[in-house]
């Protein structure tokens, strides 16, 4: 829910910024003027826009967590603690007593023994010889290990259309709300993963992984090298019977009430996409991992000591790139087919916004934009 309703978008692209009338043409105040007399009405939009940014802008909203519009004793809250009555107060203290006492050192155990069991598993498939019998292996060592790992985490999955729209080879997209959204995907297939390699104990999972199937993984080096990751890409999804490599293209964490920016990168290299959208329900554990203000070790605390996580994953259907369509438009429809089915907003701003400034260039874009109304042109 938004505090205010949006009729004119100041985003990246000034062709976005202006309202449109029923025959999709843009409606600008003094179209037809044109000498260079200036008028107030001239920037209201602008000015306008830029309030509401404001008042509630469309990119800071979506990495914080989802509130609840009511609190309902299962989720915790940003607030800090206020005391209503001592009914609730009962309430909540045993809920706490439960969760903290009873379902997280249960949870550690399971969590211990699931990560002992993929390490012992993994490695025993990498003594097998290359060949179909070890993808028939490593498939049901997999899918035994990830389920026995959600366990950890009490979680609860919905998969639609798994029968006819799960991926097979290619490249796997879908939206990023934490990184338990691999666990999510893992429980009812296998996939390579890519990403940068790590020491200490994600060194040690990417090493296991490594043993049973073929994974990407990328020395801090070769990471901003788009070449080499488009070459190790296309190398991969070339041999038929590697498994599908699953991609986040936002490349970040948002609150799973919205989809940003699409990457190009995993839209250029070819082959067949498989949309995937994953949508979590907020009312019995907030699945989103805000690393600004949560390292991943509080995260798995907050997850562990959560009542459960319960999503739903829809597979879509394949998509493939047109002959005459770029890799940015190829993504953005990929992007908006995820949107809608997840019931997510679809938005145009890149992700790493989190992280850094708006770019330079799009402000020079609405300063032309503006001299050219006042034109007239």
């Amino acid at each position: 829910m938004t505090v205010i309703e949006r009729q004119e978008i100041l985003g990246p692209s000034p062709e976005l910024n202006y309202r449109k009338d029923q025959n999709g043409h843009r409606t600008e105040h003094g179209i037809g003027e044109t000498n260079l007399e200036f008028h107030f009405y001239h920037c209201m939009d602008l000015v306008k826009a830029g309030m509401e940014s404001i008042i509630e802008d469309q990119v800071t909203s979506v990495f914080e967590a989802e509130e609840l519009r009511s609190w309902n004793l299962l989720t915790r809250t940003n607030r800090q603690y206020e005391f209503l009555t001592w009914r609730l107060t009962i309430i909540w203290m045993m809920g706490f007593m439960v969760r903290y006492f009873f379902l997280l050192p249960l949870r550690l155990l399971i969590f211990l023994i699931g990560v002992w069991c993929l390490i012992v598993s993994t490695a025993c498939v990498g003594t097998l010889p290359d060949g179909p019998f070890k993808q028939r292996v490593n498939y049901a060592t997999s899918i035994l290990s990830f389920n026995f790992l959600s366990r950890c985490i009490s979680m609860v999955i919905t998969y639609h259309d798994g029968d006819v729209n799960k991926p097979k080879n290619g490249i796997c997209v879908a939206n990023h709300t934490s990184p338990i959204d691999v666990l999510v995907l893992m429980c009812d297939n296998c996939y390579s993963l890519i990403g940068q390699r790590h020491d200490g104990f994600l060194g040690l999972l990417q090493r296991a992984l490594a043993r049973a199937s073929p994974h990407i993984w990328f020395e801090r080096s070769e990471v901003k090298d788009r070449h080499a990751v488009a070459r190790r890409l296309k190398e991969h999804i070339s041999v038929p019977d590697n498994p599908p490599i699953l991609i986040f293209p936002e490349g970040t964490c948002i609150n799973n009430t919205s989809v940003m920016q699409f990457k190009k990168g995993s839209f250029e290299v070819g082959g067949t996409i498989y949309p995937v959208a994953i949508k979590y329900d907020p009312r019995f554990g907030d699945a989103f991992w805000n690393s600004s203000r949560y390292g991943m070790l509080h995260y798995l605390l907050n997850m562990m000591s959560s009542w459960a996580i319960v999503c739903d994953v829809w597979y879509l259907p394949p998509m493939h790139r047109d002959p005459n369509e770029t890799a940015v438009d190829f993504a953005n429809r990929v992007k908006a087919v995820v949107a809608r089915r997840g019931g997510l907003v679809d938005l145009m701003w890149d992700g790493q916004l989190k992280r850094m400034k708006a770019k330079k260039e799009w402000r020079e874009l609405q300063q032309e934009e503006f001299s050219k109304r006042l034109k007239g042109e």
